[in-house]
């Protein structure tokens, strides 16, 4: 398997374990950490692909920026809508 495969599959195993209600660590991932860890990989990605391929990759940092500003005047987010369907938690639950 390549490098980025391993990155999905690693993600894909932790979004199942969220699923399952599991933690890892005492660290509960709730809709808003992993809201927030989406939108920054996806900014990074645009900055980092902007150099190795092209400059046009920065329109998606612009993209999930312009998203950003919306979600914060709007309180929501595809991918809030997503995470609520797929059972992630919203807030994390005392142990």
């Amino acid at each position: 398997l390549e490098y980025s495969q391993l990155i999905v599959l690693m993600f894909i195993g932790r979004m199942i374990r969220i699923r399952e209600g599991r933690r890892e660590k005492g660290i509960a991932m709730t809709i808003h950490r992993i809201l927030r860890l989406a939108a920054g990989l996806m900014v990074l990605a645009g900055l980092i692909l902007s150099q190795l391929v092209g400059p046009k990759w920065l329109w998606l940092s612009a993209f999930v920026g312009l998203n950003l500003f919306q979600s914060a005047l709007t309180d929501w987010c595809p991918l809030m809508t997503i995470l609520k369907k797929m059972g992630v938690p919203e807030t994390a639950r005392a142990s």
